[in-house]
C-alpha cells in the first residue's frame, strides 16, 4: 500500500476537526503555501500576528505570549485556541503545546474536556504516549470524557500500540464511549498501520452491528485495505454499499481512490467508471480535485483526458497555484509529451506566480531522461541569466547524461555549475560514478590548468581521494611537470600510493627514458 496512506492515518487527530476526510494514498505531500495568517482589518498588531510567522519549530512561543501580556495587551481565550488549531493543522505540534500549556498554567481559562483532549493529543505527538498517559491519569474524573478517552486512544494508534488500543478501547466500551464512528476509525487505522488489512473490515462490520453508522472516512479506510491487498472486488462491494446508505455524501474523492485501486490492478474500464463519476462530484473551483484526476489519467497514459482537465480547470479556477502547473507538468513528462510541457512553462512564467524551482526542474528532469540534455542546460542557462535559483542536482544530472553520451567537455561544464552551487546546498553530494568518469577523463585529456581548477572546486565538495590526486599527477605528467610535491601532499593526508599510482609513475620513467 502506498506509503503516504499512513501519514493520513497518523493524523487522524487533526482531520477530527476537519470535514475532508481523504487518504493520502491519492494525496500526494505537496508543499503549498497556506495563505491563512491573519491580519487585522483594523490594522492593529494581534498576538495571531506575532505567533504565526515563528515558522521555525525550535522556537519557543513563550517569551511573546509573555511580553504580550507585559505589555498591557488582552488576552482572548477564542484568539489562543484559534492559535492552537493553527499551529497544529500547520504540524508545529510543540509550538501549539506551548500556547496550550502557558493557556492552562496561567489560569486564561478553566480547561474542559475539549480543550483537556487538545492538551493531551498534543502531549502525545510531542513527548509520546506514555507522558499522554500520565497526563490523563492526572486528569479529574469529570474530565475523563468520551473526548478524552478518545484522544488517548488516537495517540495509542499513533504510535502503534496495539495490546494498549485495544485494552483502552474495552475501557470505552463499558463506559459508553464508543458510540461515535470516530473510536471505530481509530482501531481501523491501527490495523492499516500496522499491516493488518484483514482486520479492516471487521471492524466495520462491528459498528454496524453496534449500530454505530460508519462515515466517509470509515468506508474509506475499508477501500484502502481491500486494495491494499488487491481484493478489487472488496474494493467495489464497499463503494456499492456506500452509495446505498443514505446520510453518507458520496463525494469525488472516494471514487479516485477507488480509480486508483483499478488503474493499479490495470482495470481500465472501472477505473474511467470511477473517474467519470468523481468528475461528476467535483467542485467545478476545486483545484485539487482537478490535480488529482489530472494525475490518474496520466497515470493511464490518457493524454487526451489530462489535456481536456487541465482546459477545464483553468476555465474554472480564476487562479492557479504553483501546484496545479507542477501536477500539470508531471503528468506531462509521465506521457512523454514535453512539447505541451513547454507550453504550460511558458503559461507558469506569465501567470505572476512566485518563483518555485520544482516547476522548471520537472521540465529539466523530463528533458534528461529523453537524452535532451542541450535542452536542459539550455534552460538552467536561462534561469541562472534571469538570476532564478537552481540546484546542483539539477546540473549533475545533466551532467550524468553528457558523461553517458561521452560529451565530457559538456559533463565537464554542467558539473563545474553545480559544484559552484554547493553553498547554498550543503547536503547535496556529487555522483560518484559520474565524478569518477569526469577524472579519469581529465587525467587523460585535461589541460593542467582545468584540471588543477576543477580538483580545487571538488574538494571543497567532497575530501581529497587518491583519484583525485591521481587526476592531478597525470596531468602534470603530460604537461612535463615534475609531480614530487603532489606526492608529498598526497602523503600529508595520509593517502598512500598503490598499484595505480605506481603503475602512472613508472609509465613517466619509460616515456622519459
Amino acid at each position: 500500500m502506498d506509503s503516504r496512506f499512513f501519514s493520513l492515518l497518523n493524523r487522524l487527530s487533526s482531520l477530527r476537526e476537519s470535514k475532508q476526510l481523504f487518504p493520502e494514498s491519492l494525496v500526494r505531500k505537496i508543499t503549498i503555501s497556506n495563505r491563512t495568517y491573519y491580519t487585522s482589518r483594523s490594522g492593529k498588531l494581534s498576538l495571531y500576528n506575532k505567533i504565526s510567522p515563528l515558522g521555525n519549530p525550535n522556537t519557543s512561543v513563550v517569551p511573546e505570549l509573555d511580553n504580550w501580556v507585559l505589555n498591557g495587551n488582552k488576552v482572548r481565550v477564542a484568539e489562543l485556541q484559534r492559535i492552537i488549531h493553527d499551529l497544529r493543522k500547520r504540524k508545529r505540534f510543540t509550538q501549539a503545546l506551548e500556547v496550550s500549556e502557558w493557556m492552562n498554567k496561567k489560569g486564561i481559562c478553566v480547561f474542559s474536556s475539549t480543550e483537556h483532549a487538545v492538551q493531551l493529543d498534543l502531549i502525545g505527538r510531542v513527548r509520546g504516549f506514555l507522558s499522554a498517559e500520565i497526563y490523563f491519569n492526572n486528569l479529574q474524573n469529570h474530565d475523563q470524557t468520551d473526548k478524552t478517552y478518545g484522544a488517548l486512544l488516537n495517540c495509542y494508534v499513533r504510535q502503534r500500540q496495539t495490546d494498549k488500543s485495544l485494552s483502552h478501547l474495552q475501557k470505552m466500551k463499558e463506559m459508553g464511549f464508543a458510540s461515535s464512528p470516530l473510536t471505530y476509525n481509530d482501531m481501523m487505522c491501527l490495523y492499516t498501520n500496522v499491516g493488518q488489512y484483514e482486520k479492516v473490515p471487521d471492524v466495520l462490520a462491528e459498528m454496524k452491528q453496534n449500530n454505530v453508522y460508519p462515515d466517509n472516512f470509515s468506508y474509506r479506510i475499508c477501500i484502502n485495505s481491500y486494495g491494499a491487498v488487491s481484493d478489487n472486488e472488496g474494493v467495489e462491494k464497499v463503494l456499492k454499499e456506500m452509495e446505498r446508505q443514505p446520510h453518507i455524501f458520496m463525494d469525488w474523492n472516494t471514487y479516485a481512490v477507488a480509480a486508483n485501486f483499478y488503474i493499479k490492478a490495470g482495470l481500465s474500464d472501472k477505473a474511467i467508471e470511477a473517474l467519470k463519476k468523481s468528475e461528476q462530484r467535483l467542485d467545478k473551483r476545486d483545484g485539487l480535485g482537478y490535480n488529482h484526476l489530472i494525475s490518474l489519467y496520466a497515470s493511464m497514459g490518457n493524454k487526451a483526458e489530462v489535456l481536456r482537465l487541465w482546459g477545464l480547470e483553468k476555465s474554472a479556477c480564476k487562479k492557479h497555484i504553483n501546484r496545479d502547473y507542477i501536477t500539470m507538468l508531471e503528468s506531462l513528462v509521465k506521457l512523454g509529451e514535453l512539447e505541451e510541457a513547454e507550453k504550460v512553462i511558458k503559461e507558469w512564467e506569465s501567470s505572476g506566480n512566485c518563483y518555485d524551482l520544482r516547476v522548471s526542474n520537472i521540465v529539466i528532469i523530463g528533458y534528461s531522461e529523453k537524452g535532451l540534455f542541450e535542452k536542459a542546460q539550455a534552460m538552467l542557462e536561462e534561469l541562472m541569466e534571469k538570476g532564478k535559483v537552481t540546484t546542483p542536482n539539477s546540473w549533475g544530472t545533466v551532467a550524468a547524461g553528457y558523461m553517458d553520451k561521452g560529451e565530457m567537455e559538456k559533463a565537464v561544464e554542467c558539473m563545474n555549475a553545480a559544484i559552484s552551487l554547493h553553498v547554498n546546498n550543503k547536503g547535496w553530494k556529487p555522483n560518484g560514478r559520474v565524478i569518477g568518469g569526469i577524472l579519469s577523463w581529465l587525467g587523460e585529456k585535461g589541460r593542467r590548468e582545468e584540471v588543477e581548477a576543477f580538483v580545487e572546486s571538488l574538494r571543497a565538495v567532497i575530501p581529497m581521494n587518491r583519484q583525485m590526486y591521481h587526476t592531478l599527477i597525470m596531468a602534470n605528467i603530460r604537461a612535463g611537470k615534475e609531480v614530487d610535491e603532489l606526492l608529498a601532499r598526497m602523503k600529508d593526508d595520509k593517502i598512500d600510493e598503490d598499484a595505480e599510482t605506481k603503475k602512472i609513475l613508472l609509465g613517466t620513467r619509460k616515456n622519459k627514458n
